[in-house]
Order: C-alpha cells, then structure tokens, then sequence
C-alpha cells in the first residue's frame, strides 16, 4: 500500500511540475491572449475552445517532457 502512495505523489508531483511549466510558457508567450489591436490585423482571433485545446495540447507536452527528464 505504501508503493500505491508514493507512485500517486509522484504521478501528482509531475503534474504539479507540468502545470508549473505550462503556465511559465503560456505566460511567457502570451498564450491565450486575444489580438487588442483595433483594425485590421493578419491573425485571426480565436474562439474560447480553441484556446482550451491549445493549453491542454501544450499540458500534454509539457506532461511529456517531464517525465523524459
């Protein structure tokens, strides 16, 4: 049972480092942030569910890239 436990916090801790990483790259990039620019602008803004996608896309490589490491 103490394996069980340890394997949780482990798999738990991971993610904590995973979320961590996803919210430095997001932040960092501007992730998730809509154009404020008035007129014309070559981008296309993005609808609430594509932003979703891309943080969870970005969760997984970052989930990913922590366990590898």
């Amino acid at each position: 049972m103490a394996q069980e436990t340890d394997a949780d916090a482990r798999a738990r801790t991971t993610d904590e480092v995973a979320l961590e990483l996803m919210k430095f790259i997001a932040v960092t990039t501007g992730c998730g942030k809509g154009t404020g620019a008035a007129g014309f602008s070559g981008k296309q803004t993005r609808t609430a569910e594509e932003y979703a996608e891309a943080l969870l896309q970005l969760f997984e490589r970052c989930r990913q890239t922590v366990k590898k490491g």
